[in-house]
């Protein structure tokens, strides 16, 4: 798998390249700003692409303008957003385009390495990933009056694992439960948010982010 990485520490943007070249990634290209990143993702066309949220010249949200600069022309490459903090601003604004092969990470998460090459694998196969703090994060802030309230502890259990872009199946294993009481509680959260799951799993979580956002 093929992978671009901007990032302007460079410390981390090798320590990165060098935890994917050991799990068997090719990374074709390093970039220190956000133009760069651009010019050498359109050049090589890679699988993934890991994209500092901040980055130069002026270090606030070029890596998300960036990232829907490369969604616009390469649909194609997955993108991998790194955050030092909880933002949900930006994961909105990252996901505002559609969810399909979107990933957003907390930094804290490049020494998990199995963590950030599932996460990089699932975007690059048109798979999304949200961080469990943000998700987290955005559960908590939830309207009082709005539908998730109606939702039993089990069913935000369930929510913010797919708000995380995991499926039935992944769901069911790290519940320890069956899979089709997954599918029970999915049919449940679908039914009680009046949207209707049709299967998809980035269509699951731009449902779902919708909601967290109100």
């Amino acid at each position: 798998m093929r992978v671009v990485i901007g990032e302007d520490s460079v410390l981390l943007r090798e320590g990165i390249a060098r935890i994917l070249a050991e799990a068997g990634f090719d990374v074709v290209a390093q970039a220190g700003d956000a133009q760069d990143l651009v010019r050498k993702v359109r050049a090589h066309r890679p699988d993934a692409a890991v994209i500092d949220i901040r980055m130069p010249p002026d270090h606030s949200d070029e890596g998300v303008r960036a990232a829907r600069e490369i969604r616009g022309s390469l649909p194609e490459v997955g993108l991998l957003v790194l955050s030092q903090y909880v933002d949900e601003h930006y994961a909105l604004a990252l996901l505002s385009d559609g969810a399909e092969g979107i990933g957003y990470l907390l930094k804290d998460r490049v020494g998990e390495v199995d963590r950030l090459t599932d996460a990089i694998r699932r975007v690059a196969t048109g798979g999304s990933v949200l961080d469990p703090e943000v998700v987290a994060y955005m559960m908590g802030r939830r309207r009082q009056d709005g539908p998730l309230v109606e939702l039993t502890p089990r069913e935000r259990e369930v929510l913010e694992l797919m708000a995380q872009g995991l499926s039935n199946k992944t769901i069911c294993e790290q519940l320890v439960v069956t899979e089709r009481a997954v599918e029970h509680h999915v049919t449940s959260i679908f039914g009680k948010l009046e949207l209707t799951a049709n299967g998809r799993e980035h269509r699951r979580v731009r449902a779902v982010l919708a909601y967290l956002q109100g």
